[in-house]
């Protein structure tokens, strides 16, 4: 007897997705066939694919190593998910990831970008050619960097982002490099040293490196600079709970990182649309654009929740009154995205680009004429800026 799904899965491979043992594939009901396409994509044995969102497009293989859970999840081309759990994430294109995936809500990799295998994500952004290796947890961050596949920002094994504090909040993203430089990609690339950690929220800057071993608890903001972090002595100290030391810095850290994703969305607005030419595309840009507010509206969550903990305490009433703002002067950034006029000017260039060249997005943005990529950074870093003004206390 045919089960339940066997329709679903029989429109699929006649579509020609290859399902090399379709008995062991689950498919759901409300998986939309329309979002999948029937160009060279392979779903091997144990996996499963849920959800009205999901989008496929040609070239991916889901399951090669182990079974995949795939829950509403947008993969782009030649795409390479080989084992574990993918839940709502975006994957732009020419991305691998290893097995024993476990990702998460809100995890957006950009062209190239890589992990290996035994690695967590969630509400995590990673730009084009930034690699992961395995057994790492790297959940609230942000990485830029990198010119290619050769030279790119990479994190190293057994590397934590510790992200959850001991007053119980996770107002902590961290970000390695920035948005309006990094979308350029002609940064220098960052690299975080294996076994070792960051204490979230912490900034560092393009060309740094740390150590191996290292548990980075300050800012480095500066490029260019190694970074040697020993652990803390041990001592016993007696503990007062509820107590927030540094609380201008935290909340200062989660309006640079909002500020740099309302810059991040109107470069997904206005410039990842110029290279979505046909319907998959298209959808898949969609999704990633409602992706990057899905996130933004987890970070404002998160720093309420932390601002939650300060009522108690006077010294706090000034970043208590500001973040009765934070909401609604993010809501009016993303309702509209600006387009200065150097950022128009970027986008003519590209258009232009295309229509002549048929360039892919790596290679168009890395072939801007540096004028152009200084407007165009300018122009990402008047929103980071604009906000910042608004809301830094």
């Amino acid at each position: 007897m045919k089960s339940n799904h066997e329709p679903i899965k029989e429109k699929l491979r006649a579509k020609g997705v290859v399902m090399p043992n379709p008995e062991s594939v689950y498919v759901a009901d409300d998986v939309d066939i329309d979002r999948i396409s029937g160009n060279d994509i392979t779903v091997f044995p144990g996996c499963r694919i849920t959800g009205s969102r999901t989008l496929i497009l040609p070239g991916t293989r889901i399951g090669y190593e182990a079974p995949v859970t795939l829950e509403n999840c947008l993969v782009g081309k030649n795409v390479r998910l080989n084992g574990g759990f993918f839940q709502e994430a975006v994957f732009l294109g020419d991305n691998v990831f290893g097995s024993n995936a476990h990702v998460r809500t809100g995890t957006i990799l950009e062209e190239q970008a890589c992990a290996a295998h035994a690695v967590g994500l969630k509400q995590t952004l990673l730009f084009p050619f930034v690699t992961l290796g395995s057994l790492i947890n790297f959940c609230d961050c942000f990485m830029a960097g990198g010119t290619s596949r050769k030279n790119h920002s990479e994190v190293g094994s057994s590397f934590v982002h510790f992200n959850y504090t001991p007053n119980q909040d996770k107002a902590t993203p961290s970000m390695m490099g920035n948005v309006h430089q990094g979308v350029m990609l002609d940064q220098p690339p960052v690299f975080l040293g294996g076994q070792g950690g960051l204490v979230g929220p912490v900034r560092i800057g393009f060309g740094c490196l740390t150590g191996a071993g290292s548990i980075v608890r300050k800012d480095e903001e500066r490029p260019n600079w190694m970074i040697l972090a020993g652990n803390t002595r041990s001592v016993s100290l007696p503990r007062r709970s509820g107590v927030h030391p540094g609380a201008v810095r935290i909340f200062n850290h989660n309006i640079k990182y909002l500020a740099g994703l309302a810059a991040l969305h109107a470069w997904y607005v206005h410039v990842r649309p110029v290279f979505a030419r046909d319907p998959l595309s298209r959808e898949l840009i969609s999704g990633l654009q409602k992706t990057l507010v899905q996130s933004m509206g987890e970070r404002i969550r998160q720093l309420e929740k932390f601002c939650d903990t300060l009522k108690t305490s006077r010294p706090h009433d000034r970043i208590l009154a500001t973040m009765e703002t934070v909401g609604q002067y993010i809501d009016q950034v993303l309702d509209s995205p600006k387009l200065s006029a150097s950022g128009e000017t970027l986008v003519s260039w590209l258009n232009n680009q295309i229509t002549q060249h048929d360039t892919d997005y790596i290679t168009a943005i890395q072939s801007l004429p540096r004028e152009i990529k200084t407007q165009g950074s300018h122009w990402l870093l008047n929103i980071e800026t604009t906000l910042l003004d608004l809301l830094t206390v």
